[in-house]
């Protein structure tokens, strides 16, 4: 009695019997040939959407993760109940500087004031931040207006300088050199009559910086720390709003918020840009998670057009099946032609549609081909960032899909019966 050939025989047979039967142009190969086309194409529209999408919700959080921490302090301390207002702050800072990760740290002035122009006015966020080279360094603009690339240095008018967002320079139409006027509503004086008044400042624009980020670049405004302390009366007493900190690590600010609070006195809050933006961020996860689930049902209706696609070739492959058994062949290896089938229309599809998606993200991310309204989308660019670790996800959930889509079918011809299967007609 003759051995069974080796499993690399066997397979070798049942890929042959399925390469056949997918190529196969017999009575009703066009139909299974068109059903098979749909299901391929299913396959790889939904996994190139995938793809695109995932890019683009990944780029999405990763360029708001970038230009919020160019402009905001990776970790801020205030004192509680005080109103955004800090008056022994100095040794604070000395204290949270010498915690393990924290590069930089420096004071910072916040207010709401409106800067007035030729009758038209803007309300926008003022931020006092030092000049001087030993407390300067809480955020990356900050850096950069130390290292000059950004102008605050005192004005040959005399006046305090003033560096605007371009949205705001823009609609206001000023360039650098105009000097304007600035209402500060927070220390409201009483004035002729006793009715209070805001306390009103004088400045000289120095220079316009762009984030990228349109609710910074529409908002923001800075001055030296000395100015703004001036300006809301806070110099006699060198008050500041809060102490802003650098740290080596900006996706360890949580624990080092808490490792932080920990140390310092109950009096002060230190909260993470983590925290202070987790709304934002849970919003863009729910949106990319929502729109993946979406596009996936994509791939689940071409795993349906596989099973119907097999169910179709079983019922039109009977004869053949009953056949292929009475000579020998095992329930493994009918089960593993059909598996193979299904298997080929997933494995092709997910290969040309993850080649495909990655293909668009980097055209859309090279050329910028779509543009998006900054003021609705916190950006005016549509970024795209292609993480492995997304499309592998992607990757191997349609390979699976595919190959469980293969089972009901394979299985059920498998278990025809040699004599019913040879007598179909």
């Amino acid at each position: 009695m003759s051995s069974p050939p080796p499993s690399g025989g066997r397979f070798r047979l049942d890929w042959f019997i399925a390469r056949h039967y997918l190529a196969a142009r017999r009575r009703g190969g066009r139909l299974l040939s068109l059903i098979t086309g749909i299901a391929l194409a299913g396959i790889t529209v939904g996994v190139c959407a995938l793809v695109v999408v995932t890019g683009v919700m990944s780029g999405m959080q990763e360029d708001l993760r970038e230009k919020i921490l160019s402009s905001t302090a990776h970790v801020t301390i205030f004192e509680s109940g005080s109103d955004l207002r800090m008056s022994d702050w100095r040794p604070v800072l000395d204290s949270a500087r010498a915690h393990p990760g924290v590069v930089a740290g420096s004071p910072f002035i916040f207010s709401s004031i409106r800067i007035v122009r030729d009758g038209n006015s803007r309300a926008v966020d003022l931020y006092g931040v030092p000049t001087d080279p030993e407390l300067a360094g809480g955020t990356t603009l900050e850096s950069l207006i130390h290292s000059g690339e950004y102008d605050l240095a005192p004005r040959p008018s005399g006046m305090p300088p003033i560096l605007l967002g371009s949205r705001v320079a823009e609609r206001l139409q000023l360039e650098v050199g105009d000097r304007i006027t600035v209402l500060a509503f927070e220390n409201l004086r009483e004035r002729m009559g006793g009715l209070p008044s805001p306390a009103v400042g004088f400045f000289e624009v120095s220079g316009t910086f762009e984030t990228g980020m349109y609710d910074y670049d529409t908002r923001n405004v800075y001055t030296t720390l000395e100015a703004a302390q001036a300006l809301l009366d806070l110099d006699v007493d060198d008050v500041v709003s809060g102490l802003g900190l650098q740290i080596a690590d900006p996706d360890a600010a949580a624990e080092l918020a808490d490792a932080l609070g920990d140390r310092l006195d109950s009096r002060h809050v230190v909260m993470s840009w983590v925290t202070t933006n987790a709304g934002l961020f849970s919003s863009l996860k729910i949106q990319k998670l929502a729109m993946g689930l979406i596009l996936f049902l994509i791939v689940v209706v071409a795993a349906f057009n596989i099973v119907s696609t097999l169910v179709m070739m079983v019922a039109d492959r009977t004869r053949e099946i009953g056949i292929l058994k009475s000579m020998g062949m095992t329930d493994g290896g009918i089960l593993r032609i059909f598996v193979l089938q299904g298997a080929w229309i997933g494995v092709v599809g997910t290969a040309v549609g993850t080649t495909l998606g990655v293909v668009a993200c980097w055209v859309l991310d090279r050329y910028e081909v779509i543009r998006i309204p900054a003021e609705v989308y916190f950006v005016d660019r549509l970024p795209v960032s292609v993480r492995l670790s997304d499309v592998a996800v992607i990757v191997a959930a349609s390979l699976v899909i595919s190959f469980l889509a293969t089972l009901y079918p394979a299985l059920r011809a498998a278990r025809l019966q040699p004599v019913d299967a040879i007598r179909h007609l």
